[in-house]
This record gives structure tokens, C-alpha cells and sequence, in this order.
């Protein structure tokens, strides 16, 4: 028996099929099918069965399209209210895949209605357990995203989750978890690539404090997620349309004009420093690497028009499946020639990239008092420590919050670069003289720190 794994890093999150004998079993599936397919095809098996852990909040699943173009059985937990047929799992209910067995146990905290499922090797010994946003890796699955009347009572019945697993599974189980390798859905940090029951009973904190600490703790550590986590059941629960990562219709110069000037959303994908150094008026900057879709998901206005640039073809294709993951389909046109042609003659706009070395150098000449430090971090990561006379404003709120900046040159950091070159693109679109730094925030001990609060 095999498990591959489909790691879908933008989003922190993984993928499973369970193959063996020509059969497959396919675990929480990403909208877009078509790499799941190919891991299939590669090992000349038939899915027979997707299952769901649970209605995803962070993502647009392929189940519904998976189960329909292999004529697989739709398993998804029983309780949900989704507009489609499906079978409707409860505790204690088989998966019979011929080779392979799988039992659900049900495993609520992230929703109500989430399920586990232990993958049995021969009559009844467990070898694997996918467990969803329920345990994982050194964590669990946050407990806020239905509303915070019903965090609390979530975040106990997570607690009783993860020990019902540990209980009842043995200590060489294998924790195949959905979330934790960087997705907002994870409830604090997570640790490692791979784990076991045993692993976790002495590592997890929901197996080695007490309830009320658990609770307590893991309620502190809740931070923001992304805005549109709040489409995403909603999306999943009607059903969603089969992906379209067709390319999109190319735009020239006068149409890119026409959208800047119609308030339209036009997001460079290229490298932070390339659009710093040359970019559009009124585009805006995202990085097509590590957390874009996280980002772009969080600021963009859900279902306005979108146009994409990039350096290549094949970057725009990598922007789209990563937008269609997350639902955002309305993209109306692509282009990747060179940023100065789709100018048009328009001067390009720039700004200075810096680092924390030079931030330092501008605080301590003559000018000093012009410059605004922006710290777009979130508040948890602000209140460990920042520079001394920071700002903080975190990414997300940043559009509406603009005003609250004192006039001035902003220079704007986060703790990798990342977070500030979009925060960079936002300020410069409202027309503040900005310079990014691009460094990471370990960086910054060449300017005065304030230390977190006793």
C-alpha cells in the first residue's frame, strides 16, 4: 500500500492518494484535479473513492469534480448541508476500496461535523490515520472559523478529538494531516513533515496539557485569517464549478490603461524587486511565490475583475491555478510582455528597495524626521518585538488604515519582505513616497528594538 502525497504549498496544505492493487482512495483533493489525475495515471490505478475530512475553508476542493470525471463515491461527513449527492459519513462507518479500509472516526473542533479516517491494514490493525484539520503536527486545526459563539465549545471538543485519536489508535500510526505545513487554518505553529501517534502523545499540546490549559492557550494564540475563508464554505457546500485554467485573453497597453483608470484590479506578479524598480501606476504588486494566493485572497475584492502580468506565460498560468484554487475565476485578460511596452509611453513608477542596514543609516542623518516606519506584521508578531516608533498596521487592514500614517517617506518592513512589497504596492497605488525593505526582520538589530512587554 502507498500513500503519495500532494503538497500544495501555497496553501500550507496537503493532498493524499491512497493506492494499492490498482485501486485508489483520494483525501481532501485541491480544486485543481488534474495533478491528482496525474499521480494516478503514473501509478496506473483507478480512484475509486474521494473522501472529505470536512467543508474546506481555505480552499475550493476538487472532490465533487474528482468523484464526477473518475466515477468515483463522493464521501463527505454526514451533518453538512451541501447541495449535491454524496455519501454522508458518521463514526464508525467503513470505506471499502477492495485493498483498502478505511474507518471514520469522528473528530469535531475545526467544524462540527469533521471525520478522521484510519486507514486498516488487514482486519483491523491501524496504519495510518488523515486527520484532516484535527490533529497535526505538533498542533491542531483552529477552532474559530464558524463564528465566535461557537469557538469555545469547538476548541474543547478539539481537545477530546485529538485525545480520542491517541487514545484509541495505536502508537506507530502514521498522522497524514490536511493542514499545518503553513496554512492559516493550523491553530498555532506546526512542526515537521511527518509523524506518529506515538510522536504526538508527548508533543502535541492537546495531549500533554490538561483541557482548560489547552483551551486557554490555544484561544490566546488565535490570530487573523484570510478574508476569504468566508466564501470558501459557502462554495464547497453548493458545489463548485469544474476549475477553467484556460489562458486568459491577452490585453494590450490601451486596454490595461482603461482598466487602471476604471479602478480595475491589475496585480504584477513578477519578483518584488522588478516591480519596484518599474511598474505600472495604479497595479499592484504581488509576488507570484510563497503565500500570493494567501495574500491576494485577503486583500482582493471578492469577484471584481482581475488582469494579470507577468514575466512569462507560464507564470500567468501558475497565477491562475493558484487564484482558481482559492475561487477567484474572474480573470479578464493576461499579458507578459515587457512592463515599459505596456506602458504606452506612461513614465513607469519605482521605488526604492533597501534593508534594515539602511533603514538605520536614514534614521541617523539630518532627515530622520521625515521617515515613517510601517511595520505590517500582525499584531501577535508586533507586540514580541518591533523597532522602536513603528507603526503597525497589519497587511490586511492596511487599505483602509492608510490615513492614520503620518506624512512622510514611508519605509515599510514585515519579517521576510514579502508582506511589505505588497504593503510597498498598496502605499505607492495611493500615492505615498515609499521604500520597501526587503530584508528579514532577523535582520534588524542595527535599529533600536522594543522588546515585547513583561
Amino acid at each position: 500500500m502507498e500513500v503519495s502525497i500532494l503538497e500544495t504549498s501555497g496553501l500550507g496544505d496537503r493532498s493524499y492518494l491512497i493506492s494499492e492493487g490498482g485501486t485508489a482512495v483520494a483525501v481532501d483533493p485541491q480544486r485543481d484535479i488534474d495533478r491528482l489525475l496525474a499521480i494516478a495515471g503514473e501509478l496506473n490505478v483507478r480512484i475509486t473513492h474521494v473522501l472529505e475530512t470536512h467543508i474546506h475553508n481555505d480552499y475550493v476542493t476538487g472532490g465533487l469534480e474528482l468523484a464526477r470525471v473518475t466515477g468515483a463515491e463522493y464521501v463527505v461527513p454526514g451533518g453538512e448541508d451541501v447541495d449535491y449527492p454524496r455519501r454522508a459519513i458518521v463514526d464508525g462507518d467503513i470505506i471499502d476500496a477492495g485493498p483498502i479500509r478505511l474507518r471514520a472516526i469522528h473528530t469535531p473542533g475545526h467544524t462540527d461535523h469533521h471525520v478522521s479516517y484510519v486507514l486498516i491494514d488487514g482486519a483491523s490493525d491501524a496504519v495510518a490515520v488523515f486527520t484532516g484539520g484535527s490533529l497535526l503536527h505538533g498542533s491542531t486545526g483552529r477552532t474559530d472559523l464558524l463564528g465566535a459563539e461557537h469557538t469555545e465549545d469547538l476548541s474543547h471538543a478539539q481537545f477530546h478529538s485529538a485525545r480520542k485519536l491517541a487514545r484509541e489508535l495505536p502508537a506507530a500510526t502514521t498522522v497524514y494531516p490536511t493542514h499545518g505545513f503553513g496554512s492559516f487554518c493550523s491553530a498555532t505553529p506546526t512542526a515537521g513533515d511527518s509523524s506518529t501517534i506515538g510522536e504526538q502523545r508527548v508533543s502535541n499540546p492537546a495531549l500533554t496539557q490538561d483541557e482548560e490549559t489547552y483551551v486557554a492557550e490555544l484561544l490566546a494564540g488565535l490570530a487573523e485569517y484570510p478574508a476569504y475563508y468566508a466564501h470558501m464554505g459557502v462554495i464547497n457546500r453548493a458545489g463548485p464549478d469544474p476549475v477553467d485554467l484556460s489562458t486568459p485573453e491577452p490585453v494590450d497597453p490601451g486596454q490595461l490603461r482603461s482598466r487602471i483608470d476604471a479602478g480595475e484590479w491589475i496585480v504584477d506578479l513578477r519578483h518584488r524587486t522588478a516591480f519596484a524598480a518599474g511598474h505600472l501606476g495604479g497595479s499592484f504588486g504581488f509576488e507570484l511565490s510563497g503565500s500570493f494566493v494567501a495574500y491576494i485572497g485577503w486583500l482582493y475584492a471578492w469577484g471584481a475583475p482581475l488582469t494579470l502580468i507577468g514575466d512569462s506565460d507560464d507564470q500567468i498560468a501558475d497565477g491562475r491555478r493558484e487564484l482558481a484554487r482559492i475561487g477567484i475565476d474572474n480573470i479578464v485578460g493576461a499579458t507578459s510582455k515587457p512592463v515599459d511596452v505596456l506602458a504606452g509611453g506612461t513614465p513607469l513608477r519605482s521605488y526604492r528597495v533597501a534593508d534594515f542596514a539602511a533603514l538605520a543609516a536614514a534614521q541617523s542623518d539630518e532627515n530622520a524626521a521625515e521617515i515613517v516606519v510601517l511595520d505590517v506584521r500582525q499584531l501577535h508578531e508586533y507586540r514580541k518585538s518591533h523597532l522602536r516608533g513603528a507603526h503597525n498596521i497589519p497587511i490586511h487592514e492596511l487599505t483602509d488604515r492608510i490615513g492614520e500614517l503620518p506624512t512622510g517617506q514611508v519605509w515599510v518592513h514585515c519579517a521576510s519582505g514579502y508582506r511589505a512589497s505588497i504593503a510597498a504596492s498598496l502605499l505607492d497605488h495611493h500615492g505615498r513616497a515609499v521604500v520597501l525593505v526587503d530584508d528579514e526582520f532577523a535582520n534588524a538589530d542595527s535599529v533600536a528594538l522594543s522588546p515585547a512587554p513583561d
